[in-house]
């Protein structure tokens, strides 16, 4: 069962929809939805259905409520527990919350493309059923702001890809609606000025300058005053600059003792698409290897990622792994001819058309027990995705053609004389 939320209730049963009738009823199947795969307590489904006004023998009504709605979408969707009640159905407002987490993660070009099927779930005014209600005020206010807040992120993920006039007229209608958003107006401001309409850039700073004036008294903020200037200077940096997105975190110790080794593979990972450390375990391959893709990390501008293959014994959950890293298992992806390929497509598949055209560098690490698979699938991602380098860890070679091998030996004991 699927609860729609994100305006009016809509239950959809096995691909049916099933309507729900009597405003009661469809407002405890909203609290149920708002429980989040959480037990309702039965004190507070009395207190949210009735509010001041509860009936005589409540804890009866609302169990004759349950009975009607158990009819209506099964009994199993709504389970009994000795403090309340749990709602067993997927509800869009948290897949919408899920897809807006990864996308973020991703690209400008993932990023945009991400939020917009994200954005595109919503149907209406969250909670439009029940928008009266008491208990509806803070989600509806909670998803609210999710959702304006998705829609300025996709509005900055295009305007770093360079979609300064697409984004105009929906910017525009934007800060209409709402004149006090400083975000929107930053957004609107170099929306126009990378459009080539500078005049209309100021004008726009006058307009979010008067609103915030007369209605609130204040100044702009420091952010929308240094766009303001940089426009006026010709200096608004319009370039899709980013921080590169990466999975890799910080290093809690130093890392010494092979400088050699960092510049030379570092240096290969310019020459070769695939290159492979290999040897015995222990003898540094792991953390040689991320030293590694941090050094070359400005050179892959849609991210490095690592991929720990070592708690896997699955070959096939190997794409996943990788999916998974990329924070692409959940989310459709784009293809090179911008169709939408589901979640449901071969994960190999998927993986070969998230990255086509990608400058990305993928760390592969421990190999060893699952040699056979992870070298078929860095070939084909290799085969399929011209911009992606592999940077592999293994105690053998994957023995693929274009593989560059860097052996890994144990460091050396430092001079006698040593610091």
């Amino acid at each position: 069962m699927r609860v729609g939320i994100l305006g009016p209730l809509e239950i959809v049963v096995d691909g049916v929809v099933v309507e729900v009738g009597g405003s009661r009823l469809r407002a405890l199947l909203t609290v149920l939805a708002l429980g989040e795969g959480r037990i309702v307590p039965t004190e507070r489904l009395i207190d949210d259905l009735w509010e001041s006004a509860p009936p005589a023998g409540a804890p009866n009504a609302l169990q004759s409520l349950v009975s009607r709605l158990r009819a209506a979408v099964g009994r199993d969707v709504v389970e009994s527990h000795p403090t309340g009640y749990r709602l067993n159905a997927e509800v869009d407002a948290r897949e919408f919350e899920r897809r807006v987490r990864e996308a973020r993660r991703q690209d400008p070009a993932t990023r945009a493309a991400g939020l917009g099927q994200a954005l595109a779930m919503w149907r209406g005014p969250a909670l439009a059923d029940v928008a009266g209600a008491s208990f509806a005020a803070a989600p509806i206010a909670r998803l609210e702001g999710l959702r304006r807040t998705a829609v300025e992120e996709r509005l900055g993920a295009d305007l770093e890809l360079g979609r300064h006039t697409e984004a105009v007229p929906e910017l525009q209608a934007l800060v209409a609606a709402d004149p006090l958003n400083e975000n929107l107006a930053v957004l609107l401001i170099r929306a126009l000025y990378g459009a080539g309409r500078q005049a209309d850039a100021l004008a726009a700073f006058d307009s979010a300058q008067r609103a915030l004036d007369d209605q609130l008294g204040v100044q702009p903020s420091q952010e929308l005053a240094q766009v303001q200037l940089a426009v006026l200077r010709h200096e608004l940096d319009l370039s899709a600059a980013h921080e590169t997105p990466t999975n890799l975190k910080a290093h809690l110790t130093s890392f010494i003792g092979r400088d050699d080794d960092l510049d030379r593979v570092a240096g290969l990972l310019g020459e070769s698409r695939l290159v492979t450390l290999t040897g015995p375990g222990g003898a540094g391959k792991t953390r040689l290897s991320l030293e590694a893709a941090l050094r070359v990390r400005e050179r892959m501008p849609d991210g490095v990622w690592l991929v720990e293959l070592a708690p896997i014994t699955d070959p096939a959950e190997i794409p996943h792994a990788v999916l998974a890293a990329l924070g692409l298992r959940e989310l459709a992806v784009l293809t090179a001819r911008g169709r939408v390929a589901p979640a449901e497509t071969d994960p190999a598949e998927r993986l070969s058309l998230a990255l086509r055209n990608k400058r990305i560098l993928i760390v592969l690490d421990n190999c060893e027990h699952l040699v056979g698979p992870a070298a078929r699938l860095a070939d084909r991602i290799l085969a399929d995705c011209p911009q992606v380098r592999i940077l592999a860890t293994s105690r053998e070679p994957l023995g693929i053609n274009g593989e560059t091998l860097w052996p890994v030996e144990s460091l050396e004991l430092p001079a006698e004389a040593a610091a």
